[in-house]
């Protein structure tokens, strides 16, 4: 069962009146703190976006805010200990936005350091090869309830290069049909091809 995502955020007293300031200050910075707190992981105060999508966000997908005033408005959050980066995967690789734990956090402060990282990520469609709503999707296993069995159908993968354990070969009958549409069932025994109707 899925837990209910968390709808709030705390935030510091003090942290309002520089916020407050940050918005005659830095405009751009004050909006981008709001949207990192808005996304951020409660558990690790922790957002990971690229700069493009954080401009989509703000701007909308038609007029994005360009990269550099992106660029610039977390050097100023940085610079005035709103946020710290997190660097993932070495130079050149994402940059994760950790909000200061002393401006807004979901959670008991003192469970706020990581050292297992997670973070809200968000991606943007404009970024991808393939759409991504449109994709293929992807292979997945049927599951059953407790009170029922599996039936194969299909004629599945190649075999496995190891043969069937002795006492353990598959059980289930089978017929195969040929090109002229002949079909033949298989003797569990002996594995013979038997024509059962032509």
């Amino acid at each position: 069962m899925n837990k209910p995502k968390k709808e709030w955020v705390q935030t510091e007293l003090k942290a309002h009146e520089a916020w407050s300031n940050l918005i005659a200050k830095a405009p751009m910075a004050a909006r981008l703190m709001h949207f990192l707190v808005a996304r951020m992981n409660t558990s690790t105060n922790a957002v990971v976006a690229s700069q493009a999508t954080i401009g989509e966000l703000l701007g909308g997908e038609e007029k994005p805010v360009h990269r550099n005033t992106i660029r610039r408005a977390i050097n100023a959050l940085e610079k005035d200990k709103w946020i710290e980066t997190v660097q993932i995967g070495g130079k050149g690789g994402a940059l994760a936005y950790v909000v200061n734990d002393r401006v807004a956090w979901g959670r008991e402060r003192a469970k706020l350091r990581y050292s297992r990282f997670s973070a809200e990520v968000i991606v943007s469609s404009s970024e991808q090869t393939l759409p991504i709503d449109g994709r293929e999707p992807l292979r997945q296993l049927p599951a059953i309830a407790g009170n029922e069995s599996q039936l194969p159908a299909g004629e599945g993968l190649e075999p496995p290069s190891q043969p069937s354990l002795e006492g353990m070969e598959p059980d289930l009958p089978a017929t195969v049909r040929d090109d002229e549409g002949n079909v033949y069932e298989v003797n569990q025994e002996t594995g013979e091809m038997l024509l059962a109707r032509g």
